[in-house]
């Protein structure tokens, strides 16, 4: 599996192309991204997976899927989230906003197969309700849920500290120290790095 790593949207969110053989999946998908839809002139993008409904994740899904046919999914407890996101990019000054849609929801211990890749969704919620991970071998796409040194907001609707800390502390924190974090915004981090640094701790 390769992975490739896009920084986009209105406040810089990493989107994560990830392909194996002739298929794909995108994980987040802040805006249709003409070096994205490149990589996948040969590749069929089979999903879009949503790490939580924020506006800053998911404004490109309804364009990437027209283009692509891609199938989008996101946590069902999210679709509010997303139903916000023209709302508030017009407090950015940003007019014409189409709502994000999901074709499908995703849940705790999901499996999601394209190519040769299995990827294993994990809930997290804390950061919004429906708030998801995925974990493919020893890499985790940890959404706005754990970052380098820190951990995602929980003051916007939907956050609650609590859950967060559970997600964090009891899930991701058992994961092997090995596995490498791909954060929704930000640098690369480790498991092990984030349980002797992170001041959730």
């Amino acid at each position: 599996m390769n992975i490739k790593t896009y920084i986009l949207g209105p406040i810089d969110a990493n989107n994560y192309l990830l392909t194996d053989s002739d298929e794909a999946v995108l994980i987040d998908c802040s805006e249709i991204h003409q070096e994205i839809l490149k990589e996948l002139e040969n590749k069929k993008l089979k999903y879009i997976l949503l790490t939580h409904g924020h506006f800053d994740h998911v404004l490109g899904v309804n364009g990437m899927r027209e283009k692509t046919g891609a199938k989008v999914l996101v946590n069902k407890s999210d679709v509010k989230r997303m139903e916000e996101s023209a709302n508030i990019m017009q407090t950015f000054g940003v007019q014409g906003i189409n709502t994000p849609t999901a074709d499908s929801y995703i849940d705790d211990g999901d499996v999601i197969r394209f190519g040769n890749t299995e990827i294993k969704a994990i809930a997290t919620p804390g950061h919004t309700e429906g708030g998801m991970c995925y974990l493919v071998d020893d890499k985790l796409f940890s959404g706005d849920t754990l970052f380098r040194g820190t951990v995602g907001r929980c003051d916007l609707p939907g956050g609650n500290f609590q859950k967060l800390s559970d997600s964090v502390k009891n899930k991701l924190f058992n994961m092997t120290e090995d596995v490498t974090v791909y954060p929704g915004h930000g640098p690369e981090t480790t498991i092990a790095y984030e349980k002797k640094y992170n001041e959730i701790i």
